[in-house]
C-alpha cells in the first residue's frame, strides 16, 4: 500500500549513506555481496533486512541507513549480478553477438536462480544494467533499426531466457522434491504416454512422435527460439 506523501526515489541517485559522522562502515557493494550470498543459498524469500545484517554483523537498524527499503536491496542485489556479465568489443556480427549475450545471461541466471524473480523494468536502471543495456546495443550497432526496435529485440531476448530458466529450475526444484528419482518418473510418464499415443484417440500426437520420438535436445530448442526471434527482425 502507497504511502501518503511518500515520494519515489532512486537508489542510485541517494549517496552512499545519508548523515554525518565517521565513515561507513560499509559500502553499497558489501550489502549486495551480503544479499546476493543469501539468497544463492537459502533462496529470495530468505533475503531479509535482518538477515543481510546478520550477515554483516551489525544491528539491523543501522542497515537502513545505507538501504531505506527492501526493494532498494533488491535493486542493489541485480545490479551486484548485472557486473557478472564479461563484457567485449563487438565484431559486427549480430546475430552471434545477440545469441552470445542471451547464452551468458542464461548462465549468470543459473548462478543466482533468483534473478528471473527479479527481472522487471523497475531495476533496469542501475550502473550495470544499463553498462549491460548498452553493451547489447553496441552489438546490435549493424542491425539496420531504430533503437525502440533494438531496445524492443533485446526485450524479446530476455524475457525467452528468463522463461526458459525458469521452467529448468522449477523442473530441477521438483525432481528434487519426488520421493523416487527423476529416471523413474520419466519411465512410468513415458510408458503411459505411449500408450494413450496408440489408443489412436490422438492421431496428429501419434504422427508428430513418428516422426521425433525424442528425446527432446532441450539446449537445441533454446538455441532454435532464439534464432526464430532474431530472424524476424532480420532486414527485408
Amino acid at each position: 500500500m502507497a504511502v501518503r506523501g511518500a515520494v519515489p526515489e532512486v537508489i542510485w541517485a541517494r549517496p552512499e549513506r545519508t548523515g554525518r559522522g565517521p565513515k561507513p562502515a560499509y559500502t553499497r557493494d558489501d550489502i549486495a555481496a551480503a544479499a546476493v550470498r543469501i539468497a544463492d543459498a537459502r533462496g529470495l524469500d530468505a533475503v531479509s533486512m535482518r538477515h543481510v545484517a546478520a550477515e554483516l554483523g551489525c544491528g539491523t537498524m543501522s542497515l537502513y541507513n545505507y538501504v531505506p527499503r527492501k526493494e532498494d536491496l533488491y535493486e542493489l542485489m541485480v545490479d551486484a549480478a548485472a557486473a557478472e556479465h564479461v563484457l567485449w568489443e563487438p565484431g559486427g556480427d549480430w546475430r552471434a553477438e545477440l545469441m552470445r549475450v542471451a547464452r551468458q545471461t542464461r548462465a549468470l541466471m543459473h548462478r543466482h536462480p533468483w534473478i528471473p524473480r527479479l527481472m522487471s523494468p523497475v531495476y533496469g536502471f542501475s550502473p550495470h544494467t544499463l553498462r549491460y543495456l548498452e553493451h547489447c546495443l553496441a552489438c546490435l550497432e549493424p542491425l539496420e533499426a531504430s533503437y525502440g526496435t533494438k531496445l524492443e529485440l533485446i526485450a524479446m531476448v530476455n524475457g525467452v531466457v528468463t522463461t526458459y530458466v525458469r521452467n529448468e529450475l522449477d523442473t530441477a526444484e521438483r525432481a528434487r522434491a519426488l520421493p523416487w528419482s527423476e529416471e523413474e518418473e520419466t519411465a512410468v510418464r513415458g510408458a503411459y504416454l505411449a500408450r494413450q499415443i496408440a489408443s489412436g484417440a490422438y492421431p496428429r500426437m501419434a504422427e508428430a512422435f513418428a516422426e521425433d520420438p525424442g528425446p527432446v535436445d532441450l539446449e537445441a530448442v533454446f538455441e532454435r527460439a532464439l534464432g526464430r526471434i532474431l530472424d524476424a527482425y532480420e532486414p527485408r
